[in-house]
């Protein structure tokens, strides 16, 4: 694959996220690879599209409306039905992306082959960076956590805000399940972990990790809140459970299961507040992402049970 065109689909929904869009298209036209086509798929709101339409940072970028909430997964498969590219990426509207992201994701795919392609997500704070949030679970608030490999490697999945498949890749997967992912109110997540899962059992292969294709993700304040935090590990938990369900591997989380105890005994040690604040979260956290699954379990017995969170 030489000089491929990158397809970059941008999904937005929410009114109040309007500044963090143009700052992401900015981002995103402002590559030092020269071949990015931008798609932004408006999700519902047609009075949003209407006004980045109107805007200048619109000129160049393909816009698609859904007349109605049909949610992020069934949103990105169209943006990506629309792409020209040889490369669909995707990306998310409160991210910001280093000038030399799409170079850096091209370059796994002319130099390694990739099937698809994922770099590191680094928090962008927009309020003071929190003490006691532990590191292996920024994955909550959409970055990469700790646990990732520092150099170029092969892993089972990125995140949505950072991730590309090759065209033909994506369309023989059939993009992403459409009763997975963000929906209005609805917090069934695991999209990408099971398109990744659905690549590696069809192609053998996984998703080639770049920790210099950088993207910046906001973190707002209401992201850090403890309900929050904990609303997300237990439908992350919840989420898990499906998957297994479908009959995907959750190998990955064991292996994650032992990085989480050894965080935890290795900050309990210390006899620094910020640290032991920190195991604390680690404990509160993990049990949520464990009631969650539990709860998955018993749902799938036809239990009637009570909506948590």
């Amino acid at each position: 694959m030489k000089d491929p065109l990158v397809s970059v689909v941008v999904c937005a929904h929410r009114t109040d996220r309007y500044g963090d869009l143009l700052e992401a298209i900015k981002s995103l036209k402002s590559q030092t690879y020269g071949k990015v086509e931008i798609i932004c798929v408006f999700d519902g709101n047609r009075d949003l599209c209407e006004k980045f339409a109107a805007e200048g940072e619109s000129k160049g970028v393909e816009i698609i409306l859904n007349h109605e909430n049909l949610g992020l997964s069934e949103s990105r498969n169209r943006g990506a039905a629309r792409a020209k590219g040889d490369i669909i990426a995707f990306f998310d509207d409160d991210a910001v992306a280093d000038a030399a992201w799409a170079e850096e994701l091209v370059r796994m795919f002319e130099e390694l082959g990739a099937l698809a392609a994922g770099g590191s997500i680094l928090p962008l704070w927009t309020t003071k960076t929190p003490g006691c949030l532990p590191e292996e679970y920024y994955w909550l608030i959409g970055a990469t956590h700790k646990g990732f490999p520092e150099e170029v490697a092969e892993v089972r999945n990125t995140f949505g805000s950072n991730l590309g498949f090759r065209s033909d890749i994506f369309a023989a997967l059939g993009g992403f399940k459409v009763d997975l992912g963000f929906k209005g109110a609805g917090l069934i997540q695991g999209e990408e972990v099971e398109i990744c899962n659905r690549m590696r059992q069809r192609f053998g292969r996984g998703v080639i990790y770049n920790p210099k294709a950088v993207v910046f993700h906001k973190v707002f304040p209401e992201r850090l809140k403890m309900k929050y935090l904990l609303s997300r590990a237990f439908w992350q938990g919840y989420s898990k459970r499906e998957l297994e369900r479908r009959g995907y591997s959750l190998a990955e989380e064991g292996r994650f299961l032992s990085l989480l105890k050894s965080g935890i005994a290795q900050r309990v040690k210390t006899a620094s507040p910020r640290l032991l604040c920190q195991a604390a979260v680690l404990i509160a956290l993990t049990l949520s992402v464990g009631l969650g699954y539990l709860y998955g379990a018993m749902s799938l017995k036809n239990l009637r049970l009570p909506i948590l969170f």
